[in-house]
Parts: C-alpha cells; structure tokens; sequence
C-alpha cells in the first residue's frame, strides 16, 4: 500500500514489445499492483501525466524515443518518480549513462522474475524510507517556526515576516499595523483553576484569533499569554475596527473544557507603521506593546494606540 494514498501501488511498464509488457505486468499483479502500460516514451510521457505512477519500469530501446530520452524529460519535471530500466542492452557504459541520468536502477533481460519482484520492493521501501523522511522534516520545520500550544507563530520567526511586510509597504506607500494583547487577570485563570486549564484558555485564544484573521493577517504568541497580531495594508483605522471586533468576539466567548468554565477579557495595543519611515519591525512591535500597557492602565478590557 502507498503511504501517500493507502491504495495499491501504481506501476507504469514501459516497452515497445508486447509480450515483455506481459511477463512483466503479470510478474508484478502477482504483488498487488496496480499496472498501467505504454509502448513508446512518447505515450509514457502521457500517461505519467494522466496515471500519476509511483514507480515506471522502462525499457531502453523504444523506436524514436529511447529509454534515455524519456528518462530526462521525467527528471525535467517537478514531481519525482523512480524509473527502473529493464533492458536486453548490457554494455556498460549505456548503463552507467542512465544511472547518471537519474534512473534509480537498471535490470538486464532476460529479467529473473523474483530478482524483478524483489527490486521493486526494495525500490518502495527505499520510497517509503524517503516520504517519512520528508514527513518528519516538515513536521521539525512547522514545530520551528510554530507555537506548540497555538500553532501560531513563535517569535524566532515573526520579526523577518514583519520586517518583509514593512519593506513591500514603504515601496507601495501603504501601512502595516501590528497588535499586542494579553488576558486580563490571567494569574486567576491558573490560581483558581489550574494550568492545564491555564494552557486550554491559551490554545482557545489562538483558534479564537485565526478564525478572525484574513489570508495575508499572521500571528504569534509572543509569550504567556501575550499575542501579537500583523495586519498588512491596513492603517490606524483599519487597525481599529479588526481589535474592536476581535476584543468583542473574545469577550462574548465562554473558555469551557467540560470541566472548567469562564469568560475572559483581554487588553490591546496597536501601532501602524509610517510608510516614508525607514521600516523596523522591532520599534512597532515595541510601539504596539506600550500601547498594550496603556490599555492595561487604563481598565483592561480596551484598545489603546
């Protein structure tokens, strides 16, 4: 089974001789899976393109368009697939040619069947090794540049993001506007209940704050219970009304884990960039975050600029 789909796999036999393409996808349904064929480079270009195979068995002398030829339009595009040569052409340095083309194997005719059966196996199993590779690099990346409770942002990566957005907004004359907000009172929240609780109120806030954000907005938890929220192309005004309807949606809310429950409120201070000012992302977060102190100051529960 494919680890990408959880379907049988998918192998294109390519041969200009029909009773290869025979022994071959006989061989090979014997392990479950599922062929498709073709008898030109010409047509095996097509139906990698309409069969999306996992893997392409692939003879070298094909009429106009060998084995090889075909092979480096395949390793031309995008999207990787292995492509073993299964060919009656033993000199050296033709094998040597594909291999350094990109072909991940190359098996002589008169092709043993088990010897056939077991390199393909061991070619998936090398795929498999690969694709959980190339999962577990993307979930040590996203850990990297995310907060593990919020899965916003954390702030390793958030001055660069801003720094870019600045940058593009002072070519365009247009503003970014950056938000801090806190919980009011969020010491209650562990003290009275505990900090499990604490943390569920925290990842509630980040949903709270995703579901809110347009496409281009980003966030991260800037620490404890400190957000800070970017607004691209949008002003003081804009600004505004985002934290009012963000302020009122969280105060409406109910934090409730089925064991706990209770409403809370937060504070928000926000900044807008100057797009003929030379764009540092740390002066408007460092703005946004005294403007959170004023509003904190002034009652919680508020915006301030």
């Amino acid at each position: 089974m494919s680890l990408e789909t959880g379907l049988p796999r998918r192998v294109l036999v390519v041969d200009d001789d029909a009773i290869n393409i025979k022994i071959l996808s006989d061989a090979l349904k014997m392990d479950g899976y599922i062929i498709q064929t073709a008898s030109s480079g010409e047509l095996a270009i097509q139906q990698i393109e309409e069969y999306d195979p996992e893997l392409v068995l692939m003879d070298y002398n094909m009429g106009k368009m060998t084995g090889l030829d075909t092979l480096k339009l395949l390793r031309a595009r995008k999207n990787y697939v292995a492509v073993v040569f299964v060919s009656g052409n033993t000199d050296s340095g033709l094998v040597a040619q594909c291999l350094e083309a990109g072909a991940d194997d190359f098996i002589r005719k008169p092709a043993k069947l088990d010897e056939l059966r077991s390199r393909v196996k061991v070619r998936f199993r090398l795929k498999d090794l690969t694709d959980q590779l190339m999962i577990a690099n993307e979930k040590l990346q996203a850990l990297a540049i995310t907060d593990d409770i919020t899965g916003l942002f954390n702030m390793r990566t958030m001055y660069e993001r801003i720094e870019n957005e600045l940058k593009r907004a002072k070519r365009y004359g247009r503003h970014v506007s950056c938000v801090m907000m806190d919980i009011d009172h969020f010491k209650e929240v562990n003290d009275l209940h505990d900090h499990l609780f604490g943390s569920f109120v925290i990842k509630e806030l980040g949903r709270l704050i995703k579901r809110n954000m347009r496409d281009m907005d980003f966030a991260a938890r800037y620490g404890g219970d400190e957000f800070l929220i970017v607004l691209p192309e949008t002003n003081a005004e804009g600004a505004v009304v985002f934290t009012e309807r963000l302020r009122a949606v969280i105060e409406a809310h109910t934090f409730d884990d089925g064991k706990n429950k209770l409403k809370r409120t937060c504070s928000f201070g926000y900044a807008t960039s100057d797009p003929a000012a030379a764009p540092d992302a740390r002066d408007l977060v460092r703005e946004a975050d005294h403007a959170l102190y004023r509003a904190k100051d002034s009652g919680r529960n508020r915006i301030s600029a």
